[in-house]
């Protein structure tokens, strides 16, 4: 029973490995491709993509346990997998109207990936390997930034512009691996035992149907309630005061993952070297994610002290590369119409300091949500699926946000919406942790 339990959490592992080495890889140099695009007719914007991405992704968290209740996990994660296979396809030869109509079908997947992934890794896990399951599952998962990126900076070094066969031969790759990972689904091992019979009698149609009805019926009330208990919790003065956390850890999300890598590409100060560094920052966002993952999320203890000690540091240190960032990249490279911009910034453009800004916003990032789901997970022990669907709905509504005013503000006006919610959201994790101190009669720290 055990072996195949953890042949299940691998092959899961696995399979999002594959499929978030194609999706973040193209997430983070979509735009860059799309501005070397010499088919005219094409009106799409990576940025806009990403943002319907994460709106409907938002939306689409009420529905989707729903969906796996019905069909199950496994169907469930093959069904969505095949979804984000259809998006990088899309890019192979573009047009405007499939893309944006599959960054609708993206969001919809991944609300049930994402669900599904974790009634599976669940319904594989005990009270004694859930922590081990979910480590293992995390670190898979992490090495999606490494490869597709590595593949980038190879492929792309030394080259000015994307054309259409360096597109269709990296598309082509990525629709491969998101393949793969969807295909290795189909070898999850139902976990026996934990399913509950359908009817009695299998040989009667109208026990089936009933008990369809009922569970049906079940799903709609479970939901009712779920919502009911989330629209509770918004209201109390701890998710208030959260949200502006989440909210940060949205907008970040959406900076590292698709805005930075797009300015890098479009700093022509970098040289030939410009476009393969997309690949290596995303790289280096990665190691900054996994060695935070580690240091925070599995080597430190989960007391109150450390929490907030953890985000402040996730504060300063993205401070650091923000001012970095503001420093050495020209300010219109978010928003530049071709390929490259040709403004100056403030140093003369550093490949060092680049690269080292992708590690601190990796690190940083892995600073807040390590401890956003800590702190979450201790307060609301008895109710965290309604929590954390909070969480995920702020956080996506914010970086659907973020990838839409990406379009138009300027790198520095960027940066001041994230400091500005940066600070704000770390006050306020500061403020619930003494309030949960003060409810306790903890002593402070």
């Amino acid at each position: 029973m055990a072996d195949f339990r953890m042949f299940n959490v691998v092959i899961l592992g696995i399979g999002f490995m594959l499929i978030f080495t194609a999706f973040t890889t193209c997430g983070n140099i979509e735009q860059t491709v799309i501005k070397s695009l010499s088919n005219s007719t094409f009106q799409g914007s990576g940025y806009n993509s990403l943002a319907i991405i994460y709106g409907v992704f938002s939306a689409s968290n009420l529905i989707a346990p729903s969906v796996v209740a019905s069909i199950g996990p496994r169907l469930s994660m093959i069904f969505s997998g095949l979804l984000y296979s259809g998006y990088i396809a899309v890019l192979i030869i573009p047009a405007t109207w499939s893309f944006y109509l599959t960054s609708v079908l993206i969001g919809v997947g991944a609300a049930v990936l994402w669900t599904a992934q974790g009634n599976f890794l669940v319904l594989n896990s005990d009270a004694n390997t859930i922590n081990r399951n979910t480590g293992l599952f995390w670190a898979l998962l992490q090495c999606s930034m490494l490869f597709g990126n590595l593949y980038i900076y190879l492929d792309w070094n030394g080259i000015t512009a994307v054309t259409d066969t360096d597109r269709r031969t990296l598309f082509i790759v990525l629709l491969v691996l998101s393949l793969l990972g969807t295909m290795s689904f189909v070898v999850l091992r139902k976990t026996g035992g934990r399913e509950e019979p359908l009817n009695e009698e299998d040989d009667s149609l109208l026990p089936a149907c009933v008990a369809y009805k009922e569970r049906a019926v079940s799903a709609v009330r479970g939901l009712t309630t779920e919502f009911m208990t989330m629209l509770k919790l918004f209201g109390t003065k701890t998710i208030l005061l959260l949200s502006f956390c989440m909210a940060y850890s949205g907008l970040e999300l959406a900076f590292y993952s698709g805005v930075y890598g797009t300015c890098i590409g479009a700093t022509t100060q970098f040289g030939a070297a410009a476009k393969g560094l997309i690949g290596l920052s995303g790289i280096l966002v990665g190691i900054g994610e996994i060695v935070g993952g580690g240091l925070f999320g599995l080597l430190c203890k989960n007391n109150r002290f450390r929490r907030t000690s953890v985000v402040f540091l996730g504060m300063v240190v993205h401070f650091i590369a923000f001012y970095l960032i503001f420093l050495n990249i020209p300010d219109d490279a978010p928003v530049v119409l071709e390929t490259g911009t040709r403004s100056k910034s403030y140093l003369t453009p550093s490949v060092s300091i680049a690269l080292l800004c992708s590690f601190l916003l990796g690190l940083g990032d892995s600073c807040f949500n390590t401890q956003l789901y800590s702190i979450l997970g201790c307060l609301y022990a008895e109710e965290s699926a309604p929590v954390f669907a909070i969480f995920k709905f702020i956080q996506s509504i914010c970086a659907a946000a973020a990838f839409l005013y990406s379009n138009y503000l300027l790198l520095s006006w960027q940066l001041l919406v994230m400091v500005i919610f940066g600070f704000t959201g770390t006050l306020c994790f500061f403020l619930v942790e003494k309030m949960n101190d003060l409810l306790l009669g903890l002593p402070e720290y």
